[in-house]
């Protein structure tokens, strides 16, 4: 079992910058790769930003150049850097850990971009 925890999120000015981040742990040595996924009302959840262990890091194409993602294996930790965050941007953003048992996803953190 892995068990994630997001935390960063709130209300956020278009334009404005905000830093999720992610606390894995359990049995965080299956982990394979991480991710953060976004999921907006009534809308599908979709890619945000994925990051497998030694490979290459993949962005959905509406955040590239805006978002960073990174990992800390020795804190066991992912962060996801959001500038000239969008209204568009808003959704409930979700972290993600693909294991070699299973997937699993943390409770989730509102990201809302309004002026």
């Amino acid at each position: 079992q892995v068990q994630l925890v997001e935390s960063g999120g709130g209300l956020v000015q278009p334009g404005g910058s905000l830093r999720l981040s992610c606390a894995a742990s359990g049995s965080i040595l299956r982990i394979y790769a991480m991710g953060w996924y976004r999921q907006a009302p009534g809308k599908e959840r979709e890619l945000v930003a994925r990051i497998p262990n030694g490979g290459t890091t993949k962005y959905a194409d509406s955040v590239k150049g805006r978002f960073a993602v990174s990992r800390d294996n020795a804190k066991n930790t992912m962060t996801l850097q959001m500038n000239s965050l969008k209204p568009e941007d808003t959704a409930v953003y979700y972290c993600n850990a693909d294991a070699w048992d299973a997937g699993y996803w943390g409770q989730g953190t509102q990201v809302t971009v309004s002026s």
